[in-house]
C-alpha cells in the first residue's frame, strides 16, 4: 500500500471541515458541558467509546497511597490517559510513539544508532530515560539490557523497553510528573509511569493496522486481541495477544566515496551496486518482528485478594550498517599464486541484528486485618539480547593478520559472513510488603499512614561470541565481545518507606513521605518528600512539593565494555571502574542526587472543565553521562598518548587492526556534571455534549530547559589534554549538547476528538515541536587545516507542526473502520548542518548518506499512513 499525496489533502480537508461543523453546532446549538448532561451509558459495541482524552475524573493509585482520590483531586501533578486515547493514538502502533503524541512532557526516541535503533527509548522533562520509573499495576517494571552507547540525548539510556507491553492490555495510564524517589525508590527523578492493566472477566476485542510511510518503506502490518473471562466466581482472567511487524525504511542520500573521481579497482566497482549512487543504507529504520503476550489475573476470597500478572515477549530485529566498499576484504599470497583476490567486488551492506526475549511475571496477595490494608508481592523481570552480524566480513581471516602476540596468522581466502557477536542479559527480582490504614487523629480528614519494604537483586551479564566474531580485526560493522568483555554483575538493595497523609483543614491536604535504601555496592541513601495542596475555593487550588531523591547507576553504564566501529573510526566503551579508566583519572560511578520543587495551580473554571499548570525547578548533582570522544588518533595522526594507553590497557581488539589508517577514541560514563532542569506543564481538558455530537478537547504544553550549572574538573592525568571548546577535557560541545539543546524546549499539543450520530468520528492532534539543536564533529574531515583537528558544528531542527489524523466509521455494532496519518502533511526535519554536508562530499566521506539529525523528535521518515479495523465482542 503507498496512499498518494491526495489522501494527505482529503484527510487535511476533511480534518478541517469536521472542526467547522463543530464550531457552527456550538454556536447553533445549546452546548452544555459533559458532566452537567445525562450520564452516558456505559461502552457497549456498537456505541461510540467515552472517548475522553484525558480522565480527569479517574480514581488514581499513583503518587498517593490513600484510596479513592481523582486526578483532579491530586495533589500532585497527574495525566491519566484512558485507553481509547491510547488506541485512537496508535497509528503506528508502538506505545512509546503513542505516548509521545498525547503527553507533552514525554519525548520519544525516533533513531538511533546501532543496536539502540532496535530498542528506543522515551524520557519526560528533557532528562535521562533513566530518571523515569515505570510500573505495571504500582510494581517495578524491570529495564532493558541492551544499552544506547553512541552519543545522542538517549546515550547512556537502559530504561524500560515500554514497546514489550501489548497496548491492548492496558486500562489507563497514570503519568506522574513530578519527583517521586522518596514513595518509589531509585530513578523516579523526572516522574513515574504507572501502567494500569485491563481487570475485566468478559467481552473483548480483535483488531489489525496495515500502513507505511507516505515516501516508502517501514511497512507496518499489526493484529493484536483482548478478551476477558471469569474462570470462576469472583475472579477475573483478562489476556492480550499481539504481533507486530515493521520494514526497513532508507531517508539516507548518496554515499560520499561514490563522489571520489580517482577511484581504481576495485572500488571503480561501487557503479554497479544497487540503487547507486544510494548505496549506503545506514540512515532509517530497523526492520523487527515482534510477538507479544500478557495476563491479569485475581480471585477474591472472602476479602483476600490473590493476583497475578505478566507479559512475554520476543522480537528479531535487525538494521543497516555502513557500507563497505569493495577493497575491504581481500587476500594476497600463495592460496592465489600471489594473485590479489578481493572478495566481495561489490562491496556488501552488513546488518546488525538482535534476537531479544524480554517476559516478567508479578504474583501477589492483598487484604485488609481490621482497619489495615496489607499487601505482599513479588516480581521477576528478565531480558535477554542475542546480537547477530550478518552479511559481513572478517578481513583478519580472510587476509591474515598479526595478533597481539606478534604471531603471524596467515589469511584463508575466505570468511564467514554471520557471526554469533554474544549477548547481554538483565534480570531484576523485587519483593515488597506494603500496609496502610486511615486512624482518626481529629482533623478534617483521617491521618493515612503506610510504611513499607523492598528488597530488590539486579544482575547485568555480557556473554562472549563466537571467535569468529572478534579474533583479528573482528566482524565488519561490529566485533563480537571478547572473552574479556564477558562478564556477570549483580546487585542487592534493601529499602523501608514511611508515607503519611492527612488534611488538617478541610482545604488542605499535605503528604509527607521518607525513604531509606540501601546498596550493597555503593552504600545508602535517605530521601524525602513534602506535597502540599490548598482549595481556595472548589474550583481553585494551589498545590506544591519539595523532595530529594537520587538514581543508583545501572549496571549496564557500570558494566559495560564493547569496540564500535564504522567505515573509519573504531571507539572503545570502557567500563568506570577498569585499569583504563583509571588511567585517565577516573573511576567507579556513584549515585545522582536531585532536588526537586515544584508548584502549580489546579483549576475548574466551568463544570466539566479542568486545567492545570505546574512549574518545576530540578537540580541533579553528579549526574551520570557520557563523556565526549575522546581522541587517541585522528585519521591516523596521534593526538593524546595517555588516551592511547588507555585503549591498549582495555584489552580491547587494537583498532589500527580494526580500522587502519582511521581514527580512534574512547568514551566512558561518569559523574561529571551537574545540572538545573526547570520548566512548565500545562494541561487542559474541555469535554461537551451536543444534542448529536460529543467533543473532548485538550490543550496541553510543556516547557523544559535544562543548563550546566558546573562540570567537574577534568583529572590530572589529563591535564596534557588540548580542552575542548567547553573548557573541558572530558566534554565535549556534542556531550554539552545532547544535555542542554538536543531535546525540544517546549512541545504544545492540541488535541479533539469528536462523535457525531454514534457512527462517525475524527480525532486531532496538532503538536508543536520546539527547537533542537545537537553539535557534530567533523572528524576532522572539513576544511580546517589539519587532518587532526576535529571542529564541532550544530544540527539544528527548527519549530515543526506534526498533524495526527484519524477518521472513523461505526460500521456495524461490532466493527469500526479508521483511516488515519501520523504526520498527515509528511513533513521532515531540516537537514544535517550543510557545512558538515560539504566537507564530508569533499573529502569523499561516507557520512554525507546522513540527511537528517537523529535528534528530530518527529523522526525523519515522514507521514505515516494506516488503516486499521477494530472488532468489539
Amino acid at each position: 500500500m503507498h496512499l498518494k499525496r491526495d489522501g494527505v489533502v482529503v484527510l487535511g480537508v476533511v480534518a478541517l471541515g469536521m472542526g467547522a461543523c463543530v464550531a457552527a453546532v456550538a454556536a447553533a446549538d445549546a452546548a452544555v458541558p459533559a458532566d452537567a448532561a445525562a450520564a452516558p451509558a456505559p461502552d457497549a459495541p456498537g456505541a461510540a467509546d467515552s472517548g475522553d482524552l484525558s480522565s480527569v475524573n479517574e480514581v488514581i493509585v499513583t503518587g498517593t497511597r490513600v484510596t479513592g482520590i481523582k486526578a483532579v483531586e491530586s495533589a500532585a501533578p497527574i495525566q491519566v490517559i484512558a485507553s481509547q486515547s491510547i488506541a485512537r493514538a496508535a497509528g503506528k502502533p508502538d506505545l512509546i510513539t503513542t505516548l509521545s503524541n498525547l503527553i507533552p512532557s514525554l519525548t520519544a526516541q525516533s533513531f538511533g544508532s546501532d543496536q539502540a535503533n532496535q530498542t528506543l527509548q522515551a524520557k519526560l522533562r528533557g532528562l535521562s530515560p533513566n530518571d523515569v520509573l515505570v510500573l505495571i499495576d504500582g510494581k517495578r517494571r524491570h529495564t532493558t539490557s541492551n544499552l544506547a552507547v553512541i552519543g545522542g540525548p538517549y546515550q547512556g539510556g537502559a530504561g524500560v523497553d515500554l514497546n514489550f507491553i501489548p497496548v491492548d492490555a492496558i486500562d489507563h495510564i497514570e503519568v506522574l510528573t513530578d519527583g517521586a524517589a522518596a514513595q518509589y525508590g531509585s530513578d523516579a527523578i523526572a516522574g513515574v509511569i504507572n501502567i494500569i492493566l485491563k481487570k475485566t472477566n468478559n467481552g473483548g476485542n480483535l483488531g489489525g493496522t496495515y500502513g507505511e510511510y507516505y515516501d516508502g518503506g517501514g511497512i507496518t502490518g499489526q493484529v493484536q486481541g483482548n478478551i476477558g473471562f471469569e474462570p470462576i466466581p469472583g475472579g477475573y482472567l483478562n489476556l492480550t495477544a499481539e504481533a507486530r511487524n515493521h520494514g526497513h525504511s532508507f531517508r539516507g542520500g548518496l554515499d560520499g566515496r561514490t563522489l571520489n573521481p580517482n577511484l581504481t579497482y576495485p572500488d571503480s566497482n561501487m557503479k554497479n551496486v544497487s540503487g547507486y549512487p544510494d548505496v549506503n543504507l545506514i540512515s532509517g529504520d530497523a526492520e523487527y518482528h515482534s510477538k507479544l503476550g500478557s495476563f491479569n489475573a485475581g480471585l477474591d476470597l472472602e476479602g483476600v485478594q490473590i493476583y497475578s500478572f505478566g507479559s512475554y515477549g520476543d522480537k528479531k530485529a535487525q538494521s543497516y550498517e555502513n557500507y563497505r566498499t569493495p577493497s575491504t576484504v581481500s587476500y594476497q599470497g600463495p592460496l592465489t599464486g600471489g594473485v590479489k583476490d578481493y572478495l566481495f567486488p561489490l562491496g556488501f551492506s552488513p546488518l546488525e541484528a538482535t534476537r531479544e526475549t524480554d517476559y516478567e511475571i508479578t504474583g501477589g496477595v492483598k487484604g485488609d486485618l481490621d482497619a489495615w490494608k496489607w499487601d505482599l508481592s513479588a516480581t521477576y523481570g528478565y531480558n535477554k539480547v542475542l546480537v547477530y552480524t550478518l552479511n559481513s566480513a572478517n578481513a583478519a581471516i580472510a587476509g591474515g593478520y598479526t595478533d597481539i602476540t606478534g604471531t603471524v596468522i596467515p589469511g584463508t581466502d575466505s570468511t564467514p559472513r554471520d557471526f554469533y557477536d554474544g549477548f547481554f542479559k538483565a534480570t531484576q527480582m523485587t519483593t515488597n510488603v506494603d500496609i496502610n490504614r486511615d486512624i482518626d487523629v481529629g482533623l478534617a480528614g483521617p491521618l493515612n499512614v503506610a510504611f513499607g519494604g523492598e528488597y530488590r537483586r539486579s544482575s547485568y551479564a555480557i556473554g562472549a561470541g563466537d571467535p569468529n566474531s572478534y579474533i583479528g580485526s573482528g566482524a565488519q560493522s561490529y566485533p563480537g565481545f571478547q572473552p574479556a568483555d564477558a562478564s556477570i554483575h549483580s546487585r542487592r538493595n534493601y529499602a523501608g518507606y514511611v508515607d503519611l497523609s492527612t488534611k488538617p483543614l478541610e482545604q488542605l491536604r499535605v503528604d509527607l513521605a521518607g525513604r531509606f535504601e540501601h546498596y550493597d555496592d555503593f552504600g545508602s541513601k535517605t530521601v524525602g518528600k513534602l506535597t502540599a495542596r490548598y482549595d481556595i475555593i472548589p474550583e481553585f487550588a494551589i498545590r506544591g512539593t519539595v523532595s530529594t531523591g537520587f538514581r543508583a547507576p545501572t549496571l549496564a553504564e557500570e558494566y559495560y565494555r564493547a569496540t564500535n566501529v564504522s567505515p573509519d573510526s573504531a571507539t572503545v566503551q570502557l567500563q568506570p571502574n577498569s585499569k583504563s579508566a583509571a588511567d585517565l583519572g577516573l573511576g567507579a560511578l556513584k549515585p545522582e542526587t536531585s532536588r526537586n520543587y515544584s508548584v502549580g495551580l489546579a483549576m475548574q473554571p466551568l463544570p466539566g472543565i479542568t486545567a492545570t499548570l505546574d512549574a518545576y525547578l530540578i537540580d541533579i548533582n553528579d549526574r551520570v553521562v557520557a563523556s565526549g570522544t575522546l581522541n587517541s588518533v585522528v585519521n591516523g595522526q596521534l593526538v593524546s598518548p595517555a588516551i592511547a594507553t588507555a585503549i591498549a590497557d582495555s584489552g580491547a581488539v587494537p583498532p589500527s587492526l580494526v580500522v587502519p589508517g582511521g581514527s580512534y577514541s574512547v568514551s566512558l560514563f561518569t559523574n561529571g556534571i551537574d545540572t538545573r532542569t526547570k520548566g512548565v506543564d500545562f494541561v487542559l481538558d474541555a469535554p461537551f455534549d451536543y444534542s448529536w455530537s460529543k467533543l473532548d478537547a485538550t490543550i496541553g504544553a510543556s516547557y523544559s530547559d535544562t543548563t550546566i550549572r558546573s562540570i567537574h574538573n577534568s583529572p590530572a592525568q589529563l591535564a596534557g589534554q588540548v580542552p575542548f571548546a567547553t573548557g573541558s577535557a572530558l566534554f565535549d560541545q556534542a556531550a554539552i549538547s545532547d544535555l542542554t539543546t538536543a531535546s525540544p524546549k517546549y512541545v504544545l499539543n492540541f488535541g479533539a476528538y469528536w462523535v457525531a450520530f454514534e457512527k462517525f468520528s475524527v480525532s486531532v492532534h496538532e503538536i508543536i515541536y520546539g527547537k533542537t539543536q545537537e553539535y557534530q564533529s567533523d572528524t576532522g574531515k572539513t576544511p580546517n587545516g589539519a587532518k587532526s583537528v576535529v571542529t564541532y558544528w550544530p544540527n539544528t531542527v527548527g519549530v515543526t507542526p506534526i498533524t495526527n489524523v484519524e477518521l472513523s466509521l461505526q460500521a456495524t455494532k461490532m466493527v469500526k473502520l479508521s483511516l488515519g496519518a501520523n504526520n498527515a502533511f509528511n513533513r521532515y526535519p531540516n537537514k544535517v548542518n550543510s557545512i558538515l554536508r560539504d566537507g564530508f562530499a569533499a573529502t569523499y566521506n561516507r557520512s554525507t548518506t546522513t540527511l537528517y539529525p537523529a535528534i528530530s523528535p518527529f523522526g525523519i521518515n515522514g507521514g505515516f499512513y494506516y488503516i486499521k479495523g477494530e472488532l468489539e465482542f
